[in-house]
């Protein structure tokens, strides 16, 4: 999407926070100074007098507003950019693993502390795993000049990459930096070794109708996927480039990925995502009150 939150809060919280400062250093003293003299002069006066030039005297109404909300503002960018941030799942390419209408949690420190906005890495402190789920700033411009350069993108790939300018995307880690990653025969190939795949029979959601739900481990952890019989897909080989990543759906015959549009930047990754806390969806007649608490694997 366009509208960029984390842009839009820190601005909030800078303008906010000078407004505060500024008084502090330059109008607070004097207008406090000043209220008291006047104060003392005319307590004897009555209450009422004393009353209003307390008020001739308080904060302007401006003060007030930036006083009440700089803390408000701080705190949330604060959690919202070292610690978690909220997501909403728009889409069906990541199920079974996530379905439309999750709102989910991504953790913010796991690959590192970065700053708002910028996204500068300032503090490392850990990397990604292949198999993580991960939320990451859709690469908008590599994505434009891979899909250029590769047939298996498309036309209709490429209007899919200039509508996603600004959007945050979620999928599967597949590829670590280095990685040779071969996709053939709906097989997946990491380095030479074919990746352990089991069907497990026809899947019982109604999000992908007709699809076989599949068991898929990348290193140590296990994870659903969903085939579609007859479906096309792309296939082909890819190298992963230093400081990037291959990423999939797990609805792997329905998900716009790494195998259209090329890798993952290191720097445009977001976060991991770990846990569902709300499922709504405006088409679903009944909600997925069960999704609440799912663990993200």
């Amino acid at each position: 999407m366009d509208f960029d939150l984390e842009a839009l809060l820190t601005l909030a919280t800078i303008v906010t926070g000078l407004i505060w400062l500024f008084d502090t250093l330059f109008f607070a003293r004097q207008r406090r100074s000043k209220a008291g003299v006047v104060h003392e002069a005319q307590a004897a006066a009555g209450v009422a007098e004393a009353v209003a030039v307390t008020k001739k005297y308080r904060d302007p109404i401006l003060l007030e507003y930036a006083k009440s909300f700089f803390p408000v503002f701080l705190i949330v960018l604060l959690l919202r950019t070292f610690v978690v941030e909220p997501f909403h799942i728009p889409s069906s390419s990541m199920v079974p693993t996530l379905l439309v209408g999750d709102f989910i949690l991504v953790n913010k420190f796991d690959y590192g502390l970065r700053l708002p906005v910028i996204g500068n890495k300032i503090l490392p402190i850990g990397e990604p795993q292949r198999g993580d789920v991960v939320v990451f700033h859709y690469p908008e411009a590599s994505a434009l000049q891979y899909c250029e350069q590769n047939p298996a993108c498309g036309p209709g790939g490429l209007q899919e990459v200039r509508r996603s300018a600004g959007v945050d995307y979620i999928k599967r880690i597949i590829g670590l930096p280095g990685d040779h990653i071969v996709y053939r025969g709906e097989t997946l190939y990491i380095n030479g070794v074919q990746i352990p795949d089991k069907a497990l029979g026809l899947y019982a959601g109604l999000d992908v109708m007709g699809a076989i739900l599949h068991q898929e481990r990348l290193g140590n952890m296990t994870h659903d996927l969903l085939i579609i019989p007859g479906a096309e897909y792309v296939q082909g080989e890819w190298t992963v480039p230093p400081g990037e990543y291959f990423v999939m759906g797990d609805n792997r015959d329905n998900s716009f990925d790494s195998r259209y549009w090329g890798f993952v930047p290191e720097h445009d990754l977001v976060g991991r995502a770990f846990f569902v806390w709300m499922n709504w969806d405006a088409f679903h007649e009944a909600k997925l009150w069960h999704r609440v608490g799912t663990i993200i694997h």
